[in-house]
């Protein structure tokens, strides 16, 4: 059986190894493409060739991230077509290969691409996406969300606070800064502005703040303003950079972790998190989908090819991977709108693509 196993793996993996490495060469040219565009707009603020290249390389973990479980299913999908064509999967299962055994030895290495999966998205990804965000923020300016900026909310003991950022480089310098501070009775207390801050642990340095806070009435006074510049100014806050980087930036740029203290960030201030716990779920299931494609992939070596193209049946399974790709995006914004269960609008796609392939599955190993 551990020849079996080798065969089997080292095929699969020769073939996914060449699929993912054959989209990520095309989708790193069109990046490349999209920034020798660029070149000629930034030019004038020193961004060169070498620069463009650098941010395209910083691309590639995400890339992968993207890539690899629809990678998995092409090679699964032509290494088991392959082994039916040429009749060598029927003598596996002459020799005692069975269904269920073949399955597990596929879900093993499924595993094993889950892992990478997980590791590309939640720690190579996210630090090379970072490190390209800097590199462009140097020459094509900070990030920004409309007019307004981005707007994050905060509660601290019997305080509340509303916090703008204007505009973020996306990684711990921002500009812009405005805090407004309320009591419970949503009375403001003081608005506080900074033209930068830098976010540190747990608390925010800002740089030439002003403050201007109200004072409470006095016996037979009325409410008194006051204003007070601070050449450095440090505010106590539990707002992180991911945080900071989340309302700038889209969700799917932050670790899995990251994600999750976000959601419950906006959960426990009462402002709508449906969209990130969303955005969670499908962070914790995409790994998974290898493992889907696995399962999709293996009815393919119990068809026989003798009578038609073997290159139409893995168009057909091709079509079906991104069909569950499709449908996994469309799930997110039906979930959404609908307020469904997080987790289920995250996982339905693949259950419902598990079920059909173990379906397949079945119904080909009692008809063979």
């Amino acid at each position: 059986m551990k020849t079996v196993r080798s065969l089997l793996h080292g095929e699969i993996i020769r073939a996914v190894t060449f699929v993912l490495l054959g989209f990520l060469a095309l989708f790193l040219f069109f990046d490349l493409v999209d920034e020798l565009q660029n070149l000629g707009h930034l030019a004038s603020q020193g961004y060169q060739l070498h620069h463009a290249l650098l941010y395209v390389a910083l691309k590639t973990p995400s890339h992968i991230y993207e890539l690899l479980p629809i990678s998995v299913l092409i090679g699964c999908i032509f290494v088991m077509a392959r082994l039916a064509q040429s009749s060598e999967f029927t003598i596996l299962r002459t020799g005692g290969l069975a269904p269920v055994k073949a399955l597990s030895t596929l879900l093993q290495l499924g595993l094993v691409f889950v892992a990478m999966t997980f590791l590309m998205g939640d720690y190579a990804a996210p630090w090379a996406d970072r490190q390209g965000v800097l590199i462009k923020a140097r020459f094509q300016g900070n990030l920004t969300v409309g007019q307004t900026g981005a707007w994050l909310k905060e509660r601290q003991a019997q305080r509340h606070f509303a916090v703008n950022v204007r505009s973020f480089d996306g990684i711990r310098r921002m500009q812009n800064v405005r805090i407004h501070e309320f009591n419970e009775a949503g009375q403001l207390l003081a608005i506080t502005s900074a033209p930068q801050a830098e976010i540190g642990d747990g608390l925010w340095q800002l740089q030439q703040a002003e403050e201007k806070s109200i004072q409470p009435p006095s016996a037979g006074q009325a409410l008194q303003y006051r204003s007070v510049q601070h050449a450095s100014m440090a505010w106590p806050t539990g707002i992180s950079a991911d945080m900071v980087a989340a309302a700038v930036l889209s969700p799917d740029r932050m670790r899995t972790w990251e994600l999750f203290n976000y959601m419950r960030h906006l959960s426990s201030n009462n402002q709508n998190a449906q969209r990130y716990e969303i955005e969670f779920w499908r962070k914790v299931f995409y790994p998974l989908s290898c493992l889907v494609m696995v399962v999709l992939a293996l009815p393919f070596a119990y068809l026989h090819f003798r009578s038609g193209n073997i290159a139409s049946h893995v168009f057909g399974g091709v079509l079906a991977g991104i069909s569950f790709f499709l449908l996994n995006n469309v799930f997110s914004y039906i979930g959404n709108i609908n307020s469904w269960a997080p987790w289920f609008a995250a996982a339905a796609p693949g259950m419902l693509y598990t079920l059909a392939s173990l379906a397949a599955f079945g119904w080909l190993v009692i008809r063979q």
